[in-house]
């Protein structure tokens, strides 16, 4: 069962591993539950079946065994060592603490490792088992720190909306000049063509077993594209350059600015194909903040200035020495896979041929953690509309 899905039946909730305490030396890892609720919203049945649902092993377990995700964060922390050790880290979501462990094994002074889900338990064991630390104890945090590390990402980069909790963590605790892991993210969309997930789902009832039963195909229809589907796929099912949906610069970013994200986007297709929908995905990047001459952050990524065309692209001022944990169609897969919006219908498009509309992403009003999705989209002159959530 994916991660998606396990966080889907713990009563519709989603992820959290929000916030709790760790510590030991190399460092000390402290494991504790967070003490700060009347400071935050209040906690709602959907919140609490979302930290429930990361209590169960399995979603720890594909995390953890996602060599891109995790071995991605480890060369992070070996690259940034210097700022590790003898510092103070929080870990936001810190799950099973092996990002925690990472710190202090990179000699960090201590790791507040935070998560609201029952896994800190586990956690605190793995921990002791590691001698990482001498007395496992409840703490608040109570100093400012020198590092956030988080695994904050959700499918299509902000589901689960735990970003938030990163945001609350940098503004109530991070020392100015402070270091964040990962520092920036970007969003992509991109139109694709998929003939054989079309054809398993829907052309299958056109004849079954000799049997007409294209009756089946409204009903076949919404089953399988109402929602957006996590699925892996490959550049060559791609049909343009993507579109930069957003850019996060978690030194800057707010809470406010991540309730509604929209775009608009032009694309030309780069061949003839039916055009079943779009996919997303996204890349962040482990980089340490650019003071300006005002002493505030400003992002290591730039976007080109570009009409909207689908031709957007990050550029990097030093592109060798970045690291990047890349969920792009064309790279190593992860557990993250492609976000889908499938068409009810396809349209074919003629090489050359523009394809272009918005794109709202908003939090739901019903659960924070869920995100609602207003699609329009237009080509060869019909245009169309889709609405869906992704819970």
């Amino acid at each position: 069962m994916s991660r998606r899905d396990r966080v889907r039946r713990a009563g519709r909730g989603s992820r959290s591993r929000d916030m709790r305490d760790s510590h030991n030396n190399g460092g000390d890892v402290r494991v504790s539950e967070e003490h700060e609720q009347q400071q935050k919203p209040p906690c709602t049945d959907f919140d609490m079946a979302y930290f429930h649902s990361y209590a169960h092993v399995g979603i720890h377990e594909e995390m953890i065994k996602d060599r891109v995700r995790t071995e991605t964060y480890k060369a992070a922390i070996t690259r940034y060592q210097s700022s590790i050790a003898g510092k103070v880290v929080v870990d936001v979501g810190c799950g099973t603490g092996i990002l925690s462990i990472f710190c202090a094994q990179a000699g960090a002074k201590r790791v507040y490792a935070v998560d609201a889900s029952d896994i800190a338990v586990q956690a605190t064991e793995v921990v002791k088992a590691n001698k990482l630390s001498e007395v496992v104890i409840d703490v608040e945090i109570d100093e400012e720190v020198d590092v956030i590390i988080s695994e904050w990402m959700g499918y299509m980069l902000l589901y689960e909306s735990m970003l938030g909790s990163v945001i609350t963590a940098r503004d109530r605790w991070l020392k100015p000049g402070g270091l964040i892991l990962p520092s920036h993210a970007m969003l992509y969309m991109a139109p694709i063509t998929h003939t054989d997930r079309y054809s398993d789902s829907i052309d299958f009832w056109r004849n079954v077993y000799g049997i007409d039963m294209s009756a089946m195909l409204p009903l076949a229809k919404q089953c399988a594209f109402e929602e957006p589907c996590v699925e892996t796929i490959t550049g060559e099912n791609v049909l343009t350059w993507p579109h930069v949906v957003k850019h996060v610069d978690c030194y800057t970013v707010t809470i406010h600015e991540l309730e509604s994200v929209t775009t608009r986007y032009k694309f030309k297709s780069m061949m003839r194909a039916p055009l079943h929908g779009f996919a997303f995905w996204f890349d962040v990047e482990f980089n340490g903040p650019i003071v300006s001459p005002t002493n505030s952050h400003s992002s290591s990524w730039l976007v080109d200035n570009l009409p909207l065309d689908g031709t957007q692209r990050r550029k990097r001022t030093n592109p060798n020495e970045a690291i990047i944990l890349s969920t792009a169609p064309e790279d190593p897969p992860t557990h993250w896979q492609q976000t889908l919006i499938y068409f009810y219908d396809p349209i074919e498009v003629e090489q050359d041929q523009l394809i272009e509309g918005s794109l709202t992403l908003s939090q739901s009003k019903e659960n924070r953690r869920f995100m609602n999705i207003h699609l329009e989209y237009a080509s060869g002159g019909r245009s169309f509309v889709k609405e869906s959530v992704m819970r």
